[in-house]
């Protein structure tokens, strides 16, 4: 038996891609699925959708940059289902560009949803977490968190900040497990926010060869599964062609 059954799991970005993916996937096996993200309509047919297949799920709207929204999401996962056992803060936009190109309200945007909206996971999840003497963070980085390529320096930079975040909490505690998932190319809707056209290209080139969401719904299902004093800290997630 996979250790999934009745955990109740929030998840951030759920209206699309991986975190949609992850939803169903998680459902599936039992788990208790709470989803977030701005797009309420896609989220209320994530859940019908769930429900019809025999899983349990509710939603919020969040806006994981927001503090406060956030505190109210991973707290109306608590209210409703009693514990919070997984918070996986997966939402993340990627408006890459050249650096000369001063695209500086987008690389604002970057940070607030990429790097805030974790430590707004965190600080939402941490103290229900210790308070019932354990959990699990499954944080979205990528494998921008290890290379760095043209028009995409501010991105990675965020991403070096999730690993980063993710391994200073991983360190600090005794009782909760902290994963990080870097994926490699996946088609989804992520990029669809770039105003750059040389950026826009250099997208195109890596999504020829691409991995669908499900293989990383796969692997936070792998991490979320391992008995309790199991604690896989780190995924790589690649295509086997991608050279990055």
């Amino acid at each position: 038996m996979l250790n999934v059954e009745n955990k109740v799991i929030a998840i951030t970005g759920a209206s699309s891609g991986i975190g949609e993916a992850t939803a169903k996937l998680l459902a599936e096996n039992g788990a208790k699925v709470v989803l977030g993200a701005r797009r309420t309509d896609r989220l209320e047919k994530l859940v019908e959708e769930i429900r019809r297949q025999g899983g349990s799920a509710e939603f919020k709207a969040v806006d994981v940059a927001d503090r406060e929204d956030m505190k109210a999401f991973i707290h109306f996962a608590k209210d409703t289902f009693g514990r919070i056992d997984v918070i996986f803060n997966n939402a993340g936009v990627m408006p890459l560009s050249p650096m000369n190109a001063l695209k500086v309200e987008e690389w604002d945007n970057m940070i607030n949803v990429n790097i805030n909206g974790v430590l707004n996971g965190i600080a939402a999840g941490l103290p229900i977490m210790e308070a019932q003497g354990g959990g699990q963070f499954i944080n979205t980085a990528s494998i921008a968190a290890h290379v760095v390529v043209p028009t995409s320096a501010v991105y990675c930079a965020t991403k070096y900040a999730v690993w980063a975040i993710s391994e200073g909490l991983r360190q600090e505690s005794q009782n909760i497990r902290v994963t990080t998932i870097s994926p490699g190319v996946v088609e989804t809707e992520l990029g669809s926010d770039i105003t750059d056209d040389s950026a826009q290209e250099a997208l195109k080139e890596f999504r020829k060869s691409a991995l669908t969401p499900d293989a990383i719904a796969r692997a936070v299902l792998y991490a979320v599964s391992q008995p309790d004093d199991v604690d896989v800290n780190e995924m790589i997630v690649r295509p086997t062609t991608s050279a990055f």
